[in-house]
Protein backbone atom coordinates (compact mmCIF):
# COMPACT_ATOMS: atom_id res chain seq x y z
CA UNK A 1 0.00 0.00 0.00
CA UNK A 2 1.57 3.28 -0.83
CA UNK A 3 0.26 7.12 -0.45
CA UNK A 4 0.12 7.33 -4.24
CA UNK A 5 -2.35 4.51 -4.18
CA UNK A 6 -4.58 6.42 -1.29
CA UNK A 7 -4.17 9.61 -3.34
CA UNK A 8 -5.80 8.01 -6.68
CA UNK A 9 -8.42 6.23 -4.81
CA UNK A 10 -9.69 9.26 -3.14
CA UNK A 11 -9.72 11.19 -6.35
CA UNK A 12 -11.90 7.94 -7.74
CA UNK A 13 -14.15 8.38 -4.64
CA UNK A 14 -14.23 12.14 -5.15
CA UNK A 15 -14.87 12.43 -8.96
CA UNK A 16 -17.13 9.36 -9.33
CA UNK A 17 -15.12 8.86 -12.92
CA UNK A 18 -11.93 6.98 -13.72
CA UNK A 19 -10.91 9.44 -16.28
CA UNK A 20 -11.78 12.54 -14.71
CA UNK A 21 -9.99 11.21 -11.65
CA UNK A 22 -6.57 10.36 -13.58
CA UNK A 23 -7.00 13.90 -14.65
CA UNK A 24 -7.00 15.54 -11.43
CA UNK A 25 -4.04 13.69 -10.30
CA UNK A 26 -2.34 14.57 -13.93
CA UNK A 27 -1.71 10.57 -14.74
CA UNK A 28 -3.17 8.39 -17.46
CA UNK A 29 -6.19 6.86 -16.66
CA UNK A 30 -4.74 3.21 -17.29
CA UNK A 31 -1.81 4.19 -14.99
CA UNK A 32 -4.51 5.31 -12.66
CA UNK A 33 -6.06 2.43 -12.81
CA UNK A 34 -3.80 -0.09 -12.00
CA UNK A 35 -2.74 1.31 -9.09
CA UNK A 36 -6.27 1.37 -7.23
CA UNK A 37 -6.78 -2.20 -8.75
CA UNK A 38 -3.27 -2.83 -6.68
CA UNK A 39 -4.95 -1.76 -3.33
CA UNK A 40 -8.19 -3.50 -4.03
CA UNK A 41 -5.78 -6.76 -4.57
CA UNK A 42 -3.98 -5.95 -1.73
CA UNK A 43 -6.71 -5.24 0.90
CA UNK A 44 -8.88 -8.39 -1.16
CA UNK A 45 -11.91 -6.46 -1.57
CA UNK A 46 -13.27 -4.26 -3.95
CA UNK A 47 -13.78 -0.75 -3.16
CA UNK A 48 -15.74 0.73 -6.37
CA UNK A 49 -19.22 -0.65 -7.81
CA UNK A 50 -17.92 0.05 -11.13
CA UNK A 51 -21.24 -0.60 -12.87
CA UNK A 52 -22.86 2.15 -11.52
CA UNK A 53 -22.42 6.06 -13.04
CA UNK A 54 -20.85 8.21 -11.27
CA UNK A 55 -19.01 5.21 -9.68
CA UNK A 56 -19.97 4.37 -6.49
CA UNK A 57 -17.88 2.87 -3.76
CA UNK A 58 -18.98 -0.50 -1.67
CA UNK A 59 -19.48 -0.29 1.40
CA UNK A 60 -15.97 -1.45 2.84
CA UNK A 61 -14.91 1.19 0.37
CA UNK A 62 -16.78 4.04 1.90
CA UNK A 63 -15.02 2.66 5.16
CA UNK A 64 -11.62 2.73 3.55
CA UNK A 65 -11.86 5.97 2.51
CA UNK A 66 -12.33 7.40 5.15
CA UNK A 67 -9.60 6.15 6.92
CA UNK A 68 -7.45 7.22 3.14
CA UNK A 69 -8.41 10.86 4.51
CA UNK A 70 -6.96 10.58 7.74
CA UNK A 71 -3.92 8.60 6.19
CA UNK A 72 -3.19 11.50 3.66
CA UNK A 73 -3.82 14.62 6.28
CA UNK A 74 -1.29 13.04 8.30
CA UNK A 75 0.98 12.42 6.02
CA UNK A 76 1.03 15.92 4.54
CA UNK A 77 1.27 17.42 8.24
CA UNK A 78 4.83 15.19 8.34
CA UNK A 79 5.78 17.24 5.45
CA UNK A 80 4.51 20.79 7.22
CA UNK A 81 6.66 19.80 10.50
CA UNK A 82 9.28 19.57 8.62
CA UNK A 83 8.84 23.37 7.21
CA UNK A 84 7.46 24.35 10.02
CA UNK A 85 10.57 23.53 12.22
CA UNK A 86 12.98 25.10 9.99
CA UNK A 87 10.64 28.60 9.37
CA UNK A 88 10.19 28.19 5.18
CA UNK A 89 7.92 30.54 4.23
CA UNK A 90 6.90 28.30 1.02
CA UNK A 91 4.59 25.63 -0.53
CA UNK A 92 0.61 25.23 -0.89
CA UNK A 93 -1.44 27.07 1.45
CA UNK A 94 -5.28 26.63 1.41
CA UNK A 95 -7.13 29.92 2.90
CA UNK A 96 -11.27 30.83 3.07
CA UNK A 97 -12.19 33.77 3.25
CA UNK A 98 -15.85 35.27 3.87
CA UNK A 99 -17.94 36.76 1.35
CA UNK A 100 -18.33 40.55 3.26
CA UNK A 101 -14.86 40.66 3.07
CA UNK A 102 -13.25 38.55 0.55
CA UNK A 103 -13.90 41.16 -2.17
CA UNK A 104 -12.65 44.55 -0.33
CA UNK A 105 -10.12 43.22 1.38
CA UNK A 106 -7.97 40.67 -1.22
CA UNK A 107 -7.10 43.51 -3.48
CA UNK A 108 -5.14 45.08 -0.74
CA UNK A 109 -3.16 42.56 0.32
CA UNK A 110 -2.79 39.63 -2.45
CA UNK A 111 -0.41 41.46 -4.56
CA UNK A 112 1.82 42.52 -1.54
CA UNK A 113 2.05 39.25 -0.15
CA UNK A 114 3.01 37.13 -3.72
CA UNK A 115 5.68 39.85 -4.65
CA UNK A 116 7.21 39.02 -1.27
CA UNK A 117 6.95 35.41 -0.37
CA UNK A 118 6.94 33.92 -4.10
CA UNK A 119 7.21 30.48 -2.96
CA UNK A 120 3.79 30.33 -1.52
CA UNK A 121 0.94 29.15 -3.94
CA UNK A 122 -1.78 30.55 -2.41
CA UNK A 123 -5.37 28.41 -2.80
CA UNK A 124 -8.25 30.82 -1.79
CA UNK A 125 -12.19 30.12 -1.45
CA UNK A 126 -15.12 32.28 -0.84
CA UNK A 127 -16.70 30.53 1.89
CA UNK A 128 -19.03 31.23 4.75
CA UNK A 129 -17.94 30.76 8.59
CA UNK A 130 -19.65 27.94 9.01
CA UNK A 131 -18.00 26.33 5.87
CA UNK A 132 -14.67 27.89 6.67
CA UNK A 133 -15.01 26.06 10.18
CA UNK A 134 -16.24 22.66 8.82
CA UNK A 135 -13.35 22.60 5.73
CA UNK A 136 -10.82 23.54 8.63
CA UNK A 137 -11.24 20.60 10.50
CA UNK A 138 -11.57 18.18 7.43
CA UNK A 139 -7.94 19.45 6.64
CA UNK A 140 -9.06 20.93 3.27
CA UNK A 141 -8.18 24.63 4.34
CA UNK A 142 -5.08 25.79 6.62
CA UNK A 143 -6.58 29.06 7.84
CA UNK A 144 -9.49 31.32 7.45
CA UNK A 145 -10.82 35.28 7.14
CA UNK A 146 -13.76 35.63 8.88
CA UNK A 147 -15.75 37.89 11.70
CA UNK A 148 -14.71 37.15 15.18
CA UNK A 149 -14.82 35.81 18.64
CA UNK A 150 -16.20 32.49 17.39
CA UNK A 151 -15.79 30.73 20.62
CA UNK A 152 -14.62 27.58 18.75
CA UNK A 153 -12.24 25.97 21.44
CA UNK A 154 -10.18 23.87 18.43
CA UNK A 155 -9.23 27.60 17.11
CA UNK A 156 -7.04 29.75 17.50
CA UNK A 157 -8.08 33.65 16.36
CA UNK A 158 -5.54 36.54 15.39
CA UNK A 159 -7.31 39.86 15.10
CA UNK A 160 -6.21 41.10 11.79
CA UNK A 161 -8.17 44.69 11.59
CA UNK A 162 -11.44 46.20 13.57
CA UNK A 163 -13.68 47.29 10.68
CA UNK A 164 -16.77 49.84 11.85
CA UNK A 165 -19.87 50.05 10.06
CA UNK A 166 -21.54 53.24 8.02
CA UNK A 167 -24.58 54.08 7.26
CA UNK A 168 -25.43 54.73 3.58
CA UNK A 169 -28.54 57.18 3.57
CA UNK A 170 -29.80 58.57 0.21
CA UNK A 171 -30.66 62.51 0.54
CA UNK A 172 -34.25 61.47 0.36
CA UNK A 173 -34.57 59.42 3.70
CA UNK A 174 -35.81 60.98 6.83
CA UNK A 175 -31.87 60.63 8.57
CA UNK A 176 -30.08 62.06 5.57
CA UNK A 177 -29.67 65.64 7.54
CA UNK A 178 -27.93 64.06 10.58
CA UNK A 179 -24.29 65.02 10.88
CA UNK A 180 -23.72 61.53 12.07
CA UNK A 181 -25.40 58.18 13.49
CA UNK A 182 -26.27 57.09 17.19
CA UNK A 183 -27.45 53.59 17.03
CA UNK A 184 -31.01 55.15 18.61
CA UNK A 185 -31.73 56.67 15.22
CA UNK A 186 -31.85 53.32 13.76
CA UNK A 187 -35.21 52.93 15.70
CA UNK A 188 -38.39 52.72 13.51
CA UNK A 189 -36.68 53.24 9.92
CA UNK A 190 -36.54 50.47 7.10
CA UNK A 191 -32.92 48.99 6.92
CA UNK A 192 -32.42 47.00 3.85
CA UNK A 193 -30.11 44.05 5.42
CA UNK A 194 -28.32 41.21 3.76
CA UNK A 195 -29.74 37.80 3.64
CA UNK A 196 -29.19 34.97 5.76
CA UNK A 197 -26.04 33.39 5.88
CA UNK A 198 -24.25 35.93 6.13
CA UNK A 199 -22.35 37.11 9.16
CA UNK A 200 -22.62 41.19 8.57
CA UNK A 201 -26.59 40.45 8.68
CA UNK A 202 -26.24 38.83 11.86
CA UNK A 203 -24.15 41.89 13.38
CA UNK A 204 -26.66 44.52 11.73
CA UNK A 205 -29.30 42.52 13.82
CA UNK A 206 -26.99 42.30 16.67
CA UNK A 207 -26.77 46.40 17.45
CA UNK A 208 -30.24 46.95 16.62
CA UNK A 209 -31.23 44.78 19.71
CA UNK A 210 -30.47 47.90 21.62
CA UNK A 211 -32.93 50.05 19.78
CA UNK A 212 -36.93 50.08 21.36
CA UNK A 213 -37.98 48.09 17.93
CA UNK A 214 -36.71 45.21 16.30
CA UNK A 215 -39.21 45.70 13.53
CA UNK A 216 -37.35 47.39 10.84
CA UNK A 217 -36.29 44.51 9.22
CA UNK A 218 -38.34 44.35 5.94
CA UNK A 219 -35.84 43.95 3.06
CA UNK A 220 -32.88 41.86 2.10
CA UNK A 221 -30.73 40.86 -0.36
CA UNK A 222 -27.25 39.28 -1.01
CA UNK A 223 -24.96 41.79 -2.39
CA UNK A 224 -23.93 45.28 -0.60
CA UNK A 225 -24.49 46.61 -4.35
CA UNK A 226 -28.00 45.66 -4.60
CA UNK A 227 -29.13 46.95 -1.17
CA UNK A 228 -26.98 50.39 -2.28
CA UNK A 229 -29.09 50.44 -5.07
CA UNK A 230 -31.83 49.29 -2.89
CA UNK A 231 -31.42 52.65 -1.10
CA UNK A 232 -31.12 54.72 -3.84
CA UNK A 233 -34.32 53.82 -5.20
CA UNK A 234 -35.61 54.96 -1.65
CA UNK A 235 -36.76 51.79 -0.20
CA UNK A 236 -34.87 52.79 2.95
CA UNK A 237 -30.74 52.93 4.32
CA UNK A 238 -28.45 50.16 4.88
CA UNK A 239 -25.42 49.81 6.81
CA UNK A 240 -21.78 48.71 5.24
CA UNK A 241 -18.51 47.61 6.56
CA UNK A 242 -15.97 50.54 6.15
CA UNK A 243 -13.89 49.16 3.54
CA UNK A 244 -17.08 48.18 1.50
CA UNK A 245 -17.42 52.36 0.98
CA UNK A 246 -13.72 52.66 -0.52
CA UNK A 247 -14.76 51.52 -3.27
CA UNK A 248 -18.04 53.50 -3.87
CA UNK A 249 -18.58 56.00 -6.39
CA UNK A 250 -18.53 59.93 -5.29
CA UNK A 251 -21.92 60.31 -5.91
CA UNK A 252 -22.63 57.38 -3.57
CA UNK A 253 -20.44 58.43 -1.02
CA UNK A 254 -21.81 61.66 -0.34
CA UNK A 255 -24.79 59.20 1.34
CA UNK A 256 -22.34 58.31 4.12
CA UNK A 257 -22.84 58.77 7.55
CA UNK A 258 -20.10 57.43 9.96
CA UNK A 259 -21.81 56.93 13.49
CA UNK A 260 -20.82 58.86 16.86
CA UNK A 261 -17.79 57.89 18.83
CA UNK A 262 -17.53 55.06 20.20
CA UNK A 263 -18.26 53.28 16.38
CA UNK A 264 -19.50 50.22 16.00
CA UNK A 265 -17.32 47.31 14.41
CA UNK A 266 -17.04 44.02 13.60
CA UNK A 267 -13.83 42.14 14.05
CA UNK A 268 -11.91 40.60 11.44
CA UNK A 269 -9.44 38.05 12.09
CA UNK A 270 -7.57 35.02 10.85
CA UNK A 271 -8.25 31.66 12.30
CA UNK A 272 -6.96 28.46 12.22
CA UNK A 273 -7.12 24.64 13.79
CA UNK A 274 -4.51 25.41 17.42
CA UNK A 275 -2.72 21.95 15.71
CA UNK A 276 -1.52 23.83 12.25
CA UNK A 277 2.01 23.02 11.37
CA UNK A 278 2.25 26.16 9.14
CA UNK A 279 2.05 28.51 12.05
CA UNK A 280 5.30 30.82 10.08
CA UNK A 281 3.53 31.08 7.22
CA UNK A 282 0.33 32.24 8.52
CA UNK A 283 2.08 34.84 10.47
CA UNK A 284 3.59 36.44 7.41
CA UNK A 285 0.23 36.64 5.97
CA UNK A 286 -0.86 38.34 9.08
CA UNK A 287 2.04 40.65 9.15
CA UNK A 288 1.47 41.66 6.10
CA UNK A 289 -2.20 41.97 6.23
CA UNK A 290 -1.91 43.95 9.42
CA UNK A 291 0.63 46.40 8.28
CA UNK A 292 -1.52 47.41 4.75
CA UNK A 293 -4.44 47.28 7.57
CA UNK A 294 -2.88 50.11 9.38
CA UNK A 295 -2.95 52.45 6.76
CA UNK A 296 -6.34 51.56 5.24
CA UNK A 297 -8.60 51.92 8.67
CA UNK A 298 -7.63 54.88 10.82
CA UNK A 299 -10.50 54.50 13.22
CA UNK A 300 -9.55 54.05 16.98
CA UNK A 301 -12.67 54.49 19.48
CA UNK A 302 -14.81 51.28 18.76
CA UNK A 303 -17.13 49.92 19.92
CA UNK A 304 -16.70 45.86 19.14
CA UNK A 305 -20.26 44.00 17.65
CA UNK A 306 -20.63 40.35 17.55
CA UNK A 307 -23.63 38.14 17.24
CA UNK A 308 -22.45 36.28 20.39
CA UNK A 309 -22.69 39.80 22.74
Amino acid sequence: MTLTQLEYTLAVAEEGNFTKAAEKCFVTQPTLSMQVQKLEQELTVKLFNRNTKPISLTPIGLKIIEQAKVILKEAKRMNDLVTSEKGIIEGDFRLGIIPTVMPTLLPLFLSTFIKKFPKVNLKIEELNTASIIEELNNGMLDAGIAATPLDDPKLLEKPLYYEPFVGYIPKTHSLSKLKSLSVEDLEKIDILVLEDGHCFREHVLKLCQSTKSFNSFNLKSGSFETLIHLANDGMGMTLLPYLQTRSLSEENKKNLKSFESPEPAREISMIYLKNQLKVPLIESLVTVIESIMRGAIKFQNIKLITPNN
